[in-house]
């Protein structure tokens, strides 16, 4: 049998195939997108007061990690911060960190729901390995419209007056100065 050796273009070819498939399937390949997620990830912007919508219901039923049922009418007249993640989800992962800081200053001030579609079993596990302790929930009726997305992660952040005052889709730099501000002006109101 007479074997040929290869051309350039044809290993450089496989090569890229590869690396390709290890960006795509493997364990490296999270780890880079969740990185570079995390590189490109800057402090979200509000929405300007007259672009602004009224959370058109509150009848939005969620049960936690211990099987309690609690309903959105519940933190009525609250600031509300609510995130859709997964733990499958690149972007979300490279976002947990700074919510997790964002959650250990202001969790006595605003209400939290971090909405997961993962098991419980495994979106705890998935926490207790990152080491965080956000409050998890999972849906059990449909979200308002003006929080429907067909994209994760989406995080929304709601006003004491029923206003979506923040819509954003993808990763953001939760911690950041200007976004505690937005924060802490939304407090004082």
């Amino acid at each position: 049998m007479n074997w040929k050796t290869p051309k350039k273009t044809t290993i450089q070819n496989i090569a890229f195939v590869v690396l390709l498939a290890l960006l795509l399937f493997s364990p490296l390949g999270t780890f880079v997108k969740i990185q570079l997620s995390r590189l490109l990830a800057f402090s979200p912007t509000t929405i300007e007061a007259t672009e602004q919508k009224k959370l058109s219901t509150y009848q939005w039923q969620l049960v936690d990690k211990n099987g309690k049922t609690v309903s959105l009418e519940d933190f009525k007249g609250k600031i509300i911060f609510i995130n859709f993640w997964a733990t499958w989800c690149p972007p979300c992962i490279a976002e947990m960190p700074s919510m997790q800081k964002l959650y250990a200053d202001y969790q006595d001030k605003i209400v939290f729901l971090f909405v997961t579609t993962d098991s419980f079993e495994k979106a705890n596990a998935f926490l207790v390995k990152k080491n965080l302790n956000l409050p998890i929930f999972q849906s059990v009726s449909n979200p308002p419209l003006e929080m429907e997305s067909a994209t994760i992660p989406a995080t929304y952040l709601i006003d004491q007056q029923s206003n979506v005052v923040l819509a954003k889709i993808g990763t953001a730099d939760w911690n950041s100065d200007s976004f505690r501000k937005k924060l802490d002006q939304l407090l004082k109101n």
